[in-house]
């Protein structure tokens, strides 16, 4: 995604269409747009002659691109994993990785960031009706996995929503549901979490079109994406009117939920009752 931005910026600044850069290196503009998006990979010849098309001919910062160019194709550690997830999730696992800020409301179920292994398991064992055990085992270490890096030096910033309807709606035995329920209060005290519950009582809300997840990077050059699951597929939202309206609907159910440690009370509430 930085390359492509990069590409993107410099095609722009030259006043170069992505018809007339699709043709200079054998392509379509659709490429070129899949390309500019981080949404292909990337060969380097691709991208010296597009590099060239644009003016660039100072060694220094063509090999910090082609550099770039190289990164952009080594897969990611996630990428074992493969093999037992939708097609469409490698991505967004990638920019999760990357993310400085992920900020989400969640409606189903408790957000994959913030389950415990066992939760975890009984979401996977739903959604994966028909699969072995060790698939079934290796998408739950996926999960985990992606979990680390919010305990890491370099931790995103997670802001979430959780409708309250994820809180009540059982996954896994009374006790898996306890351990979920004291994990998301233990959690909710790191200073890079913040939690919010919007409850039932609330009525309706900014979230009615369902759950998304909005991730931004530390690069200024990277636009917001906004992630939507679906069924059989997902979309990658990053136009900036597509993202603001989902930037708006967030703010809005930020307001309209407890705040932090008013929410924690709601956890410690449910806890009780559970």
């Amino acid at each position: 995604m930085l390359l492509g931005s990069q590409l993107r910026r410099l095609r722009e600044a030259r006043g170069i269409t992505r018809e007339k850069a699709g043709y200079s290196i054998r392509a379509s503009e659709s490429k070129i747009s899949r390309m500019e998006l981080g949404r292909v990979s990337f060969k380097t010849r691709d991208v010296e002659d597009l590099l060239t098309l644009y003016g660039i001919t100072d060694e220094a910062e063509r090999e910090s691109l082609l550099s770039l160019a190289r990164e952009a194709n080594v897969a990611g550690w996630w990428h074992s994993y493969t093999d037992v997830l939708p097609s469409w999730f490698p991505t967004y696992v990638g920019l999760e990785g990357a993310a400085s800020l992920i900020r989400v409301y969640e409606v189903q179920f408790v957000h994959g960031l913030l389950q415990t292994e066992e939760y975890a398991r009984a979401v996977v064992r739903r959604g994966m009706r028909g699969a072995g055990s060790a698939d079934v085992e290796r998408r739950v270490a996926l999960r985990l996995e992606r979990q680390k890096r919010l305990f890491s030096d370099n931790a995103p910033e997670l802001h979430i929503v959780l409708d309250e309807a994820a809180l009540r709606r059982p996954y896994g035995d009374r006790e898996v549901m306890r351990g979920q329920l004291q994990h998301l209060i233990d959690i909710s005290e790191r200073p890079n979490v913040r939690l919010q519950v919007m409850p039932f009582s609330f009525g309706g809300h900014s979230g009615e079109s369902g759950a998304f997840t909005i991730l931004s990077f530390p690069d200024a050059d990277l636009s917001d994406v906004v992630y939507l699951e679906q069924l059989t597929s997902a979309l990658y939202l990053d136009k900036r009117e597509d993202v603001a309206q989902y930037e708006q609907a967030l703010k809005e159910l930020q307001q309209d939920s407890p705040g932090p440690d008013e929410s924690r009370d709601v956890l410690r509430g449910l806890l009780q009752l559970s």
